[in-house]
């Protein structure tokens, strides 16, 4: 079975010691994405609407250098510093992922790497190539 690393250019995890993820035969396992442009620096500090944004860009953005998208998500984890944000999270999961969608973990947790992450989301997805829908 192939094992391939996801590469991103230019990759703000690269400084951490950490890959974006691993294509493993047909299956993505996508690292925790947060709300980090390309340089590595948060955005929107204290907006989760704008974090929550740029966090899908980027889980995005790996699957497709993997080989997949947002449509073959099966399942995600999302962490969230503050459960208040719940509601807007099913909002952003509904605009993202289309039915059926995606096993799904949602949990709070006291704090991310950095005070000022609100939301963190890693996947597992399928390729396209290999991806049927019933």
């Amino acid at each position: 079975m192939n094992i391939t690393q996801i590469r991103i250019d230019p990759d703000p995890y690269e400084p951490y010691r950490l890959s974006q993820g691993y294509r493993v035969g047909d299956l993505l396992f996508i690292s925790g994405q947060t709300a980090i442009d390309s340089s590595g620096q948060i955005v929107g500090v204290g907006n989760f609407d704008v974090q929550g944004k740029q966090t899908f860009d980027n889980l995005e953005r790996v699957l497709r250098a993997g080989g997949s998208s947002l449509r073959n998500v099966i399942k995600v984890t999302i962490f969230l510093t503050d459960m208040t944000h719940f509601d807007k999270i099913v909002e952003l999961r509904g605009q993202r992922f289309t039915p059926p969608y995606p096993a799904d973990t949602i949990v709070e947790v006291r704090s991310l790497y950095s005070p000022d992450a609100m939301i963190e989301i890693e996947a597992i997805a399928v390729a396209d190539s290999a991806a049927e829908r019933k």
